[in-house]
C-alpha cells in the first residue's frame, strides 16, 4: 500500500480550508475519498461562478 503524497494532502487541505474555512482538525478527520469529493465540489462551484464549463471541451 502506498502512502498518499504529503504535498498533495497539504494542497487539498489548504484548498478546502481557504474556501470553506474549516479547521485543520476538521480536515484531518476527513477520509481521503471525502476530502477529494469536497475538492471537486469546490472546483465545480468556482467554475460556475467564473462561467467556465465543467467540461473544458463542452461547447466545442
Amino acid at each position: 500500500m502506498r502512502a498518499y503524497p504529503a504535498q498533495m494532502l497539504r494542497e487539498e487541505m489548504a484548498f478546502i480550508a481557504y474556501h470553506f474555512h474549516w479547521s485543520a482538525a476538521e480536515l484531518f478527520g476527513l477520509e481521503h475519498v471525502e476530502r477529494r469529493h469536497w475538492c471537486r465540489a469546490i472546483s465545480v462551484i468556482n467554475r460556475r461562478l467564473d462561467g467556465t464549463p465543467a467540461n473544458p471541451f463542452e461547447g466545442l
